[in-house]
């Protein structure tokens, strides 16, 4: 197909509404970002009802930045393109209804993208040259956040790539795990970016954190837990060297707490921080936290951080071992953590495998990814139809909902 090669694309799958303009699946115009943060922070994690009437709040205006920002109209797309899942249904079904009567009133074809698809793209959009879609070797995909923890082998077949699931989570995502630690500690929400900045400061060997052997659960008959991630192949088809579990960490976390009256600790600092009688909050800088926190808690912290990013690292570098795979993609809210980036860095040298990161700004949730990923269905005409709506838990690897050529 011709055209401008311009793709408008709109993400709304959780606490952040996005749009953006990218060229060809590689170049990108512009992308905008309304956080709900300060929305969210006070409730320790993201609160769904919210979430939806921020995004009607915000999507308009956002949509129309990013326009401007790209410098062109709604005349000169050649497409639209929009998250239909996984994400909460309410904020999927926000962009998506903007999305298909932007596309209708405009006579533009709508391409269904998958979240975790997108993620991929942040990494390849600034690999490739612009227009071209590819590269020609199979590579090992991690997508790795707060909702997330899944293993792929992607592969581009013509103009669409291809994926297939080698090993996810069987309960909580790496980054929940990030999130929780640090409200336990008492840090604000996100949590990541606190464990993040502290953890540099104490001693990753002080806590001897381990993870077990994944075992196949016998009362599911291989079908995956109930968790809040996609839906996937049932897990008997999934080598466990390949599978994650972050719940058994949390709970060893939360037990040293306990043991070492950490938390009182935690309520001791908070009060340190006001006058009598007013709101506790977080410390809200790395500074204040670092003045007010002991090193026995900055050592928890950094003893979590080292042991999480070695089981990613571990199994990952396994699991591109076993496909024979020399690139490894590693994606999400989490791979923008310093020392994730260090470590998988440092053994993909070690073994000659080339490991890529999207930019810091493309790690967490944007639009950018999502029109990046549109590229090549656009491409090979894959338009979804009127009857597209939001899958709160769409799989990775099948066709979008209500898809058409």
């Amino acid at each position: 197909m011709g055209g401008s090669g311009f793709i408008l694309g709109i993400e709304s799958s959780c606490d952040e509404t996005a749009a953006a303009v990218v060229e060809r699946g590689t170049r990108t115009l512009s992308s905008v970002v309304a956080s709900q943060i300060k929305t969210h922070a006070r409730y320790g994690g993201v609160v769904p009802e919210l979430a939806s009437r921020e995004h009607l709040r915000a999507i308009v205006p956002v949509v129309r930045a990013a326009l401007a920002e790209a410098g062109i109209t709604l005349a000169d797309l050649d497409a639209i393109a929009v998250t239909a899942g996984p994400g909460l249904a309410g904020a999927l079904l926000v962009g998506i209804t903007y999305a298909k009567a932007l596309a209708a009133a405009l006579e533009l074809p709508l391409i269904a993208v998958n979240h975790l698809e997108g993620h991929i793209h942040a990494v390849l959009m600034k690999e490739l040259p612009l227009g071209r879609s590819s590269f020609n070797e199979a590579a090992l995909a991690l997508v790795v956040s707060g909702g997330h923890t899944h293993l792929y082998r992607a592969r581009q077949e013509k103009e669409a790539w291809n994926y297939r699931l080698m090993g996810r989570t069987v309960d909580d995502a790496a980054g929940e795990a990030f999130d929780k630690v640090a409200k336990l500690l008492g840090f604000g929400y996100p949590g990541g970016p606190w464990i993040d900045a502290l953890a540099r400061y104490g001693n990753p060997k002080a806590v001897p954190f381990s993870f077990a052997q994944i075992k196949q659960k016998v009362h599911l008959g291989g079908k995956p837990p109930r968790t809040k991630a996609a839906r996937t192949a049932p897990i008997a088809n999934l080598d466990p060297r390949f599978m994650f579990s972050f719940s058994g960490i949390k709970t060893a976390v939360l037990r040293y707490v306990e043991l070492h009256g950490l938390r009182d600790e935690a309520r001791l600092r908070a009060a340190r921080l006001f006058a009598p009688g007013a709101e506790a909050r977080p410390p809200q800088s790395k500074e204040e936290a670092l003045e007010l926190c002991p090193q026995n808690v900055i050592d928890l912290v950094s003893s979590f951080q080292c042991a999480v990013v070695g089981d990613l690292m571990k199994k990952s570098f396994a699991a591109a071992e076993s496909l024979g795979a020399r690139r490894l993609l590693v994606t999400g809210g989490v791979a923008a953590n310093r020392e994730l980036r260090a470590r998988f860095s440092a053994e993909g040298a070690r073994r000659g495998v080339r490991v890529d990161f999207p930019t810091l700004a493309m790690s967490t949730d944007n639009a950018a990814m999502i029109a990046a990923a549109a590229w090549g269905r656009f491409q090979a005409g894959e338009f979804a139809a009127e009857s597209l709506s939001a899958d709160p838990s769409l799989a990775l690897g099948t066709s979008c909902p209500g898809g058409r050529r």
